[in-house]
């Protein structure tokens, strides 16, 4: 039987619609299979589809799961601030005065509002260092010699992530991927500084996630969580730094970071787009 759902979709990590990163998030998903909830995130056909349901450990406010058009993620930064801005703004109220506490696959996730903006305080890292073999690939991969990979490591906070390292922004923007090649490697993400004085963001960032059928991820928060902890304990980035993405998409996204306390938040607005709700019938079967 189809029941009306609260449904919106809102741009993430930007304050102005249509230059973030697009999600779409599903309240009231209590009695959705997940055959449904793989169903609906392959038609909206955005990076992400979060659905909220009623927590089920203590200490958490409300408890998401995020699919992509490939499947379901532990964890993921644009869908925890989009997810959050529409549990809030459809009148989810806190049990804290300081945080929301998000329960996902990765655990609880903890996410303050600073002003205008929302942050999420990045989760445990894991992190390896690849093999040569890797590296090359993913040199090879993005059509550039390996020596212009100054540095490279894996990151792991739910989502796993092969982060490299170029000399500047511009090489970043320069990358004519072969997505085929990459889908072989695994989700590869890549930093490089902006000149002094030459940029509002101190870094530029992009995001191939071809294994999870996002060729280009517009704004990545898992991604920019991983690197801000990887740059700063190289002595790359400061304790508080702005990253662009969604450059070469077209798009305008900001990832604003800082580092208190030990801990690291990973903050951007969510600008609102669609309101309204959606109608799904739970005896969909994702083919």
């Amino acid at each position: 039987m189809p029941h009306d759902r609260r449904f919106l979709q809102v741009d993430v990590f930007t304050g102005r619609a249509l230059l973030g990163n697009p999600l779409a998030v599903v309240l009231d998903a209590q009695g959705l299979s997940d055959a449904c909830m793989r169903s609906l995130a392959s038609w909206t056909n955005l990076s992400e589809t979060t659905f909220v349901l009623p927590p089920t450990v203590a200490g958490a406010d409300y408890r998401v799961r995020i699919f992509t058009p490939g499947g379901e993620l532990p964890f993921a930064g644009h869908p925890t601030l989009g997810s959050c801005h529409a549990w809030l703004t459809m009148g989810g109220q806190p049990a804290s005065p300081e945080f929301v506490v998000q329960q996902c696959e990765s655990g609880l996730i903890r996410i303050r509002r600073d002003g205008q903006r929302l942050a999420f305080e990045a989760p445990a890292l894991r992190t390896r260092e690849p093999s040569p073999a890797e590296r090359s690939a993913a040199a090879q991969a993005l059509g550039i010699d390996p020596a212009a990979i100054l540095a490279a490591q894996w990151l792991d906070n739910g989502p796993s992530w092969l982060a490299l390292r170029l000399a500047d922004a511009q090489s970043v923007l320069a990358l004519e991927p072969d997505h085929e090649a990459v889908r072989q490697l695994g989700k590869v993400g890549v930093v490089g500084p902006w000149a002094a004085g030459t940029h509002e963001a101190h870094f530029e960032v992009r995001a191939f996630a071809a294994p999870i059928g996002v060729p280009e991820d517009p704004v990545t928060g898992s991604l920019n969580a991983g690197l801000a902890h990887w740059l700063m304990q190289s002595g790359v980035a400061p304790d508080s730094y702005l990253a662009s993405q969604g450059t070469r998409l077209g798009r305008q996204g900001r990832v604003h970071i800082l580092r208190e306390g030990g801990a690291i938040w990973v903050g951007g607005q969510v600008a609102e787009c669609i309101r309204g709700a959606i109608r799904l019938d739970d005896d969909v079967v994702a083919s």
